[in-house]
């Protein structure tokens, strides 16, 4: 019998825009976009806490559509924050707003909030009729130089970070850096560890450009910090678009760099320790294990560490020297999690130098401990 092999080419443009006051008549980015797409009827959902700290958005969004020829059918506040990835109560939710809108698949999506807010939202978004046009307002640092940016969304289960999700290239991306200021110092402060994490393994130019603007970037200043957050989003962006494989189909994944550990201490601890707080521990170990390792030039190490210190991330979590029964350190399950959630073998990247790393296929346990009794005793010296 005959095999048939046909080529699907499927092409993508991701928009993403850095504006202010998003919702102003007199800014043309969000008409423009929605103009493009062609539809005619939109959903607004925003997370709560955004809608707590911009009294006025509801009214501003609703001004906004009544000048648009794209009918508003409903602006509606739902829960935030990570606990809303848990279950798929959020999905399903907003499913139901979806079904109630009376959406198609040429209408919108217009989602408002943080990153696990824009994944729970944005998973019931790939999936309704398949997919209706998402268009994501990242509110925290975060998610506007990270997840926000990305072409993933996802819910936990079983246990493990972003088991449920898909693949799903947003119809926009507009970062308003107007409600990066309405945030609180410690979600400002948050997303700068994926900046620093992007410049460690994609560009040295910005890491010294962090370096350079330190005292700004620990102090919130707001120029450093929309600078810091439009670097580091369009660093995230190209590599997802230029890097040649934008939906993860090989074993690599770079800009998770430090991320096998992170997810694995954030469902150890139920996720109370935060994403941030997570990928900075996790950094910190991949950092340390590049230059013990031998991968890397052990002055890397008097280089990254002060910048964490700066930006006031802290290096170790307890969970680290958590065991099992049979005394191996239940930590180490992220990097059989790791390889199960990409396919294939195991492929961690580690740093060669700033701004280059290199894929790895086994981690050394032996080494790896020994980098977290170092980070136990660093913390505990700095205590």
């Amino acid at each position: 019998m005959p095999r048939h092999d046909l080529q699907i080419p499927v092409s993508f443009k991701h928009r993403i825009v850095f504006t202010r006051d998003a919702f102003a008549p007199e800014n043309p980015e969000l008409a423009e976009i929605l103009r493009e797409g062609g539809g005619r009827r939109a959903l607004v959902l925003i997370e709560k806490p955004v809608a707590t700290a911009w009294p006025a958005l509801e009214t501003s969004i609703e001004r906004y559509f009544a000048e648009s020829p794209v009918e508003l059918a409903a602006v509606q506040l739902l829960p935030g924050g990570e606990s809303i990835k848990s279950d798929d109560s959020q999905v399903r939710e907003t499913w139901k707003l979806i079904a109630a809108a009376h959406l198609d698949r040429h209408s919108y999506l217009l989602a408002i909030g943080g990153g696990a807010f824009l994944d729970a939202v944005g998973f019931a978004a790939a999936t309704a009729h398949r997919g209706v046009r998402l268009v994501r307002f990242p509110t925290t640092t975060l998610s506007q130089d990270d997840s926000g940016v990305g072409v993933k969304c996802a819910i936990n289960a079983f246990g493990k970070k972003n088991w449920i999700g898909a693949f799903s290239v947003p119809f926009a991306v507009i970062n308003d850096l107007c409600f990066l200021h309405s945030q609180s110092e410690e979600t400002r402060r948050a997303g700068l560890i994926e900046a620093v994490k992007v410049a460690l393994v994609k560009d040295r130019g910005f890491f010294e450009w962090i370096e350079a603007n330190l005292t700004a970037l620990a102090a919130l200043e707001p120029s450093a910090l929309e600078t810091c957050v439009e670097r580091s989003a369009m660093l995230h962006a190209r590599h997802i678009a230029e890097g040649g494989d934008p939906f993860e189909t090989g074993s690599s994944r770079p800009l998770d760099f430090g991320h096998w550990a992170a997810h694995k201490l954030e469902s150890l601890t139920s996720y109370q320790i935060p994403h941030d707080r997570a990928v900075a521990v996790g950094l910190a170990l991949d950092t340390l294990y590049s230059a013990r390792a031998g991968l890397a030039p052990a002055a890397l190490i008097e280089r990254v560490f002060p910048v964490l210190h700066a930006l006031r991330f802290t290096i170790y979590h307890p969970a680290l020297d958590w065991r099992d029964e049979d005394g191996r350190r239940v930590v180490l399950q992220g990097l059989d999690e790791f390889r199960e959630h990409l396919g294939g073998e195991l492929t961690v990247l580690m740093l060669r130098e700033i701004g280059s790393g290199e894929d790895v296929h086994r981690i050394d346990p032996g080494i790896l401990g020994t980098c977290i009794d170092e980070l136990r005793a660093l913390r505990e010296k700095s205590a």
